[in-house]
């Protein structure tokens, strides 16, 4: 019994790790939500028109089959430049790993669009500390015929070159520096580059705590 006590709250403290690391997250990307984008999907950025940024306010969606409730964690509205479309961007960070997150990925899709009837842009970040080949299409096909295919863009973090930030002051892409692909050698020239962004990059006076625990 008491092996099994102690696995379960070596379970629940790693969910609450996660899920404190997931807000964090959270917190940084709704702060420099126009950087995220520009460092890190500049295509997607540049035909933004962010005058028309709103978030939208928290969606909370039931899964009848898994049988719990759901949490989107950053849902924006914006509309493309030069044109009258209104879209939604949804970010989801996700710091564990799991083997259907693809799967999930369609089904607040698919939430959303039956919400709003709006076009969505779906992002997904993976911060965990291994590199890990992850899927961003989920497919729904048989012999006789292919229903779908769904895609998104991904951001993983533990295979994105550092180096390939720091001539820029971006606060989104310092914030992000230590959860990148680095060796232990490198660790040091990291924590210099990080404090080096940050002391040129123009950040709210308090800024999010993931921030300033990468310091």
């Amino acid at each position: 019994m008491q092996v099994i006590e102690r696995v379960r709250e070596r379970s629940d403290e790693t969910t609450y790790a996660a899920y404190h690391h997931d807000l964090l997250f959270k917190q940084l990307i709704h702060t420099f939500f126009e950087e995220f984008l520009e460092a890190f999907f500049p295509d997607v950025h540049q035909n933004i028109d962010f005058r028309y940024l709103s978030p939208i306010s928290e969606e909370v969606f039931t899964d009848l089959h898994e049988g719990d409730t759901r949490r989107l964690d950053i849902v924006m509205e914006t509309k493309l430049k030069d044109e009258d479309v209104i879209l939604i961007i949804h970010v989801e960070p996700q710091s564990y790993t799991q083997t259907n997150f693809h799967e999930r990925m369609y089904h607040y899709f698919s939430m959303l669009y039956n919400k709003y009837r709006k076009p969505i842009v779906p992002i997904a970040v993976f911060s965990y500390d291994h590199k890990r080949e992850e899927p961003t299409e989920f497919h729904m096909t048989f012999p006789f015929f292919h229903v779908l295919t769904f895609n998104f863009l991904a951001l993983p973090l533990k295979q994105t070159n550092w180096r390939d930030f720091i001539k820029s002051n971006n606060p989104a892409a310092a914030a992000l520096l230590s959860k990148m692909g680095y060796t232990e050698k490198e660790r040091t020239q990291v924590k210099f580059e990080f404090l080096r962004m940050m002391s040129k990059a123009e950040v709210p006076c308090s800024p999010p705590k993931i921030i300033s625990k990468n310091v």
